[in-house]
């Protein structure tokens, strides 16, 4: 997205790099045999060397989940040190990350030419609409890869979420296996402890980060919208976990927060007297 954002940022002047040059293709190159690791590892960025810019805090995770969801065409390499099975669950499961890109096999990178140049697959607009767990909230459902048991579910409730309960849940149940194994997850969620402001949730494998996105609009009909997308996930099991962690009706709200500070200029300041019960949102 950052490279793609480049040709349409204007200077002074107005000239953008796309009176230049055109951005016909994104194209990601995925290591069959190492693609699952990766995602599992959490490695930081800055720790193999890969930060492109100073306080990069993403992870390989980060990168790799960006890049998948991003691309027009996947280049799925490396598949002659895989097994067929491996490689068709992996196939499925880039499908479900990214359902319009176009998943090109290749061993030693090796692939026609046509796939990945003047394909004019390029559009700014689609991409911001391609990620799988977009398409989830916005009603576009992608059927069930029951074959290879890769399925997506969606949570979505009213109720501000009891901040030590969901902290207890995403670092110690999460990846638990006890929902499957849930490969992506991501969407907006609010905290009863931080009314004012709706959180943006992003999980990628191993690594799940909590960050602000915008102050909350309360005529918005949900306080959470979650997409969580994985390999033999139990939604009944999942939403039932994620329900347990609302704010119950009645309850009063202690002024303990386990998630990281966030600096949102003042918008979710709340007094002790001015913590809310699940009855007052």
């Amino acid at each position: 997205m950052p490279v793609a954002a480049t040709f349409a940022f204007a200077r002074d002047d107005g000239a953008t790099l796309g009176d230049l040059a055109r951005l016909d293709t994104m194209v990601t190159v995925v290591d069959a045999a190492n693609f699952q690791a990766e995602l599992d590892s959490g490695d930081e960025l800055v720790e193999r060397g890969l930060d492109q810019y100073e306080d990069d805090e993403r992870t390989v995770s980060d990168l790799l989940i960006d890049q998948v969801e991003f691309a027009d065409v996947i280049v799925l390499n490396k598949l002659d040190l895989v097994d067929a099975a491996t490689a068709d669950r992996l196939r499925a499961t880039l499908t479900r990350l990214n359902p319009a890109a176009r998943v090109v096999p290749a061993t030693h990178a090796r692939v026609d030419l046509h796939e990945v140049l003047d394909t004019g697959l390029f559009d700014l607009d689609r991409a911001q609409q391609a990620p799988g767990w977009v398409r989830e909230l916005n009603g576009d459902h992608v059927p069930e890869t029951e074959e290879y048991g890769i399925s997506s579910t969606v949570f979505r409730s009213e109720l501000p979420f009891h901040p030590g309960r969901l902290w207890t849940f995403v670092t110690k149940e999460l990846d638990g296996g006890d929902h499957g194994r849930v490969l992506r997850s991501k969407g907006f969620f609010t905290l009863a402890s931080r009314p004012q402001v709706t959180g943006l949730w992003s999980q990628a494998g191993s690594v799940a980060r909590f960050e602000p996105s915008a102050a909350r609009d309360h005529d918005a009909p949900y306080a959470q919208e979650l997409v969580f997308i994985g390999t033999e996930l139990k939604p009944n099991a999942l939403h039932a976990a994620l329900a347990a962690c609302l704010l119950r009706e009645g309850e009063a709200l202690s002024s303990d927060d386990p998630f990281p500070a966030w600096d949102t200029y003042g918008i979710d300041d709340t007094c002790a007297h001015e913590l809310p019960t699940a009855a007052g949102i």
